[in-house]
């Protein structure tokens, strides 16, 4: 008889995710297949992605992210901080500070005061003023790989955008890049003192999200660019979390950003996996 899968649900600021050792037998089974039933809210147990955690040779860990459609992808921020926090508790990051791999490239974590941040590896292609064409009602967009292409996109309240029509045409505007990209949509002036408010449609989850580390990143990346923030940014979420975004230019050609919010466990279980 076939082992069943052991899994951890977390979410970091409601990006949810299936967490899974990869030392364990039955993990050598996921496929692109068996991760997009795993990840159906209906149908399985639900999540906008599933991470594999691993040993590696050369860092703490290795972190493997696949997205609600079985797809792997880079990186995702939410999850890499999920990741951190799921290393620690399996004895693979025993310390406050580790550092992993990811597909985009190396990630340093660190626990800091019950949240946890991530060093995204370094923004690059930002692209700023970007014409999407007069067919959409938004005058303009930017666009940066924080890990994964995204497109920022300046609204005056994020709450009139429809997002399950505009989405799924911005995911896969040229604007975003060849392979398409995830598109937030955010409020730059926000109120005094307050959070400024986002919102993000995710390639691969193909839906609005509570969150997206990576694309909160974005948002603050060029937001600094553009002079309407400074370091540090504070975005709300869908899910009515902060995550906080640190721009580090000690070093003017390799910027980097650090993102910190709450990764939280919210159950555990065994789940078979279908032939």
């Amino acid at each position: 008889m076939r082992q069943p899968l052991a899994f951890v649900k977390m979410h970091g600021a409601g990006n949810d995710f299936l967490m899974v050792d990869g030392r364990l037998p039955a993990a050598a089974r996921l496929d692109a297949r068996r991760i997009a039933a795993l990840c159906d809210r209906r149908r399985g147990v639900g999540g906008d992605g599933l991470i594999v955690v691993a040993p590696d040779p050369d860092h703490d860990f290795a972190m493997s992210y696949y997205n609600a459609d079985g797809g792997e992808a880079d990186m995702c921020g939410n999850g890499a901080r999920c990741a951190v926090a799921f290393a620690r508790a399996i004895g693979l990051a025993p310390g406050d500070a580790c550092r992993f791999r990811t597909r985009s490239g190396p990630v340093a974590g660190r626990w800091e005061g019950g949240e946890i941040s991530v060093q995204l590896t370094p923004p690059r292609d930002l692209r700023l003023r970007l014409d999407l064409g007069a067919e959409l009602p938004f005058p303009a967009a930017h666009a940066v790989d924080t890990g994964v292409p995204h497109l920022v996109v300046p609204v005056d309240d994020v709450d009139a955008v429809d997002v399950a029509r505009w989405g799924p045409l911005l995911r896969r505007h040229p604007a975003g890049g060849p392979a398409g990209a995830n598109v937030n949509w955010v409020e730059p002036a926000g109120a005094p003192g307050a959070p400024r408010r986002l919102r993000t449609f995710e390639r691969g989850v193909e839906g609005e999200t509570l969150a997206c580390g990576t694309g909160a990143s974005a948002v603050a990346f060029v937001l600094c660019r553009l002079g309407l923030a400074v370091s540090p940014v504070a975005l709300r979420t869908r899910g009515g979390d902060t995550l906080t975004i640190t721009l580090d230019e000690r070093d003017p050609d390799r910027p980097r950003l650090h993102l910190r919010g709450p990764a939280a466990v919210a159950f555990s279980g065994e789940v078979a996996l279908d032939d």
